[in-house]
């Protein structure tokens, strides 16, 4: 038996209207980057894992979600020592490689 849970574009669309189509860790903007193919592009990660999501629960696009880029997505999405790095650590580690070439 598989647990199967949508995304809700509604929530997708509030949080971005919140936070904008700018990368919450790495400030990455893809319109700024790349010009109009890149407007609004923006992956949305789920604070809370989606298999860890009980049936029933109502997603706050505010506080459960945020917008990040494909690169810190995926970095989002793995395990260290059997953790996934959360928001936090991640910014930190990025923050302390930006001011190692400074």
């Amino acid at each position: 038996m598989v647990n199967i849970y949508e995304r809700n574009p509604l929530a997708r669309k509030q949080c971005m209207e919140h936070f904008g189509a700018e990368c919450q860790i790495c400030n990455l903007n893809f319109e700024n980057t790349y010009g109009a193919v890149g407007k609004d592009f923006i992956h949305v990660h789920h604070i809370i894992p989606l298999h860890e999501i009980q049936q029933g629960y109502a997603v706050d696009p505010i506080n459960d979600l945020i917008p990040v880029c494909p690169n810190c997505h995926a970095m989002l999405q793995r395990k260290e020592n059997g953790k996934y790095l959360t928001i936090g650590q991640l910014k930190e580690r990025l923050n302390n490689k930006k001011l190692k070439l400074v």
